[in-house]
């Protein structure tokens, strides 16, 4: 019998930043709206299952405009969980929070890295390629 292959591309067409923060999500998602003027909403936990391995619990918030949107994951697993490696993205598991950036809002990438430096909360913030992540398809929705 012949075997098939299913080779799928998707597109990666967000920037990435991590964020080091010792704050709760609640706080710097609060910081976060007054420093750029926008409103993030808290969204239902997201829930991904591992086959044979455990549950990864990530909380997120989200802020939707027309012409782009602003989410931030907490990069560690809510509650306990038994993976070896309860991260979204662990090849970045240094970082407490993900910040995903995607449409027109983009296009203000430098922008955007002087004004997350400038939030009191924030410790440290680096732009990351998604696709140089290994675990890049954790950030799919």
């Amino acid at each position: 019998m012949k075997s098939f292959r299913l080779d799928v591309e998707y597109d990666f067409d967000f920037d990435l930043y991590g964020v080091v923060s010792s704050s709760k999500e609640h706080t710097l998602a609060w910081a976060l709206n007054k420093y750029f003027r926008i409103r993030l909403v808290k969204q239902a936990d997201l829930c991904i299952d591992f086959l044979n391995k455990g549950r990864l619990v990530i909380s997120n918030y989200l802020h939707r405009a027309e012409h782009g949107s602003l989410r931030l994951f907490r990069n560690r697993s809510v509650g306990t969980s038994t993976l070896a490696s309860p991260f979204l993205v662990p090849d970045i598991k240094e970082y407490d929070y993900v910040i995903q950036v995607s449409g027109g809002l983009s296009q203000i990438q430098q922008e955007l890295l002087q004004t997350l430096n400038a939030v009191p909360l924030v410790q440290y913030v680096r732009s990351f390629d998604p696709h140089c992540l290994r675990y890049k398809e954790n950030l799919l929705f």
